[in-house]
């Protein structure tokens, strides 16, 4: 998920949409203004447009100002806006960014619509109401480079045991972890996998490969593609969807396990709560909107009976490692200080 400086961010879309009431008119006779809310959001700019499809069919008179950017920057911007909130919902952002605003009371307790069909792994189930509800698992994955591969010689690989071997020093790309969910989602499973003295160990032998670390999750997946870095860390859906475009890579899902989290969805708690905000998150974990998940996710929280796309394992639930979320959380702070001492050096520029 790509990184934008905190306060230099834009705007990615605005969409008129409504609530599909219409208004009676005001004592001076004029129509009321349609009601306007704004999201932020970490997913990709080529899903926005496309998933909000359904919405802006249903509720043509509700105006979206969609804010896009990385799970860390959301989190930073939130944290900065405490006193005078702007947002009104956040939509699918990381489930373990959406912790840290949890534990700075900035989430408001909601039980979106149909609630009860999500899968309990994919909400806070810390009281009545949830602070947080997933849309999905977006999960740790290795694009690789075949023409790349044969032109050096060299085997793909495919687990992350495989990835520390020396014959790929200067090959990979990798998210950074402070800036990036998937970065963050990576580094969180290779301590809960391997414990944290050799997972330390691990990443640095993994740091002598490395090329460089992006301020984006997908853009591993596509240095992969160009060939700039053969190898990328990223997650399955880019390698996924530029592999089914054409793009000569092949995407491994680690044996080991894949690290992985939510991009989930919360109400920004706030003194003045609009209606509409809950609208869209009931919304959002509705039936359609899963749909249009599924076509890029293999995991979705609500069973809709649909096949993951091609390119995910056939059972992808199985490949999921068991991810403590409050743990991932309660430590982010400590991991990321103690990786960026350590690794930090080669993270591109932004």
């Amino acid at each position: 998920m790509s990184n934008i400086k905190i306060f230099g961010s834009l705007l990615f879309a605005t969409f008129l949409m409504g609530c599909g009431s219409s208004e009676k008119p005001t004592k001076n006779n004029e129509k009321n203004s349609a009601k306007e809310i704004t999201v932020y959001t970490a997913l990709e700019n080529e899903q926005i447009p496309e998933y909000l499809e359904s919405f802006k069919k249903q509720y043509p008179n509700i105006k979206l100002n969609i804010v896009r950017e990385s799970t860390g920057v959301i989190v930073s911007r939130i944290l900065a806006e405490k006193s005078n909130p702007q947002a009104d919902v956040i939509w699918g952002t990381a489930a373990t960014g959406l912790l840290a605003l949890d534990d700075a009371n900035l989430l408001k307790e909601y039980s979106p619509k149909d609630i009860e069909k999500i899968n309990p792994k994919f909400k806070d189930n810390t009281g009545k109401d949830p602070k947080w509800v997933g849309n999905n698992a977006w999960m740790t994955a290795i694009s690789v480079n075949t023409i790349e591969m044969k032109k050096l010689g060299l085997d793909e690989p495919k687990t992350f045991s495989d990835l520390i071997k020396p014959q790929y020093k200067g090959l990979i790309s990798m998210a950074n972890p402070a800036s990036s969910g998937t970065g963050f989602l990576t580094v969180s499973a290779l301590i809960q996998l391997f414990g944290e003295e050799k997972a330390w160990e691990y990443m640095k032998n993994l740091d002598s490969n490395i090329g460089v670390y992006t301020h984006s999750g997908s853009k591993p997946a596509k240095t992969a593609a160009s060939g700039e870095y053969p190898i990328g860390i990223s997650y399955g859906y880019p390698g996924i969807k530029i592999k089914n475009d054409g793009a000569p890579i092949n995407v491994h899902f680690p044996v080991e396990g894949s690290g992985w989290d939510s991009e989930a969805n919360a109400l920004i708690n706030k003194k003045d709560i609009k209606d509409e905000a809950k609208i869209f998150l009931d919304w959002a974990i509705s039936e359609d909107a899963m749909k249009m998940y599924a076509k890029s996710y293999g995991i979705v929280s609500r069973d809709i009976q649909v096949a993951p796309p091609k390119g995910f394992p056939e059972n992808p639930i199985t490949q999921l490692i068991a991810n403590d979320f409050s743990w991932a959380a309660a430590n982010k702070e400590r991991i990321l200080k103690h990786w960026e001492t350590n690794f930090g050096a080669k993270t591109e520029n932004k």
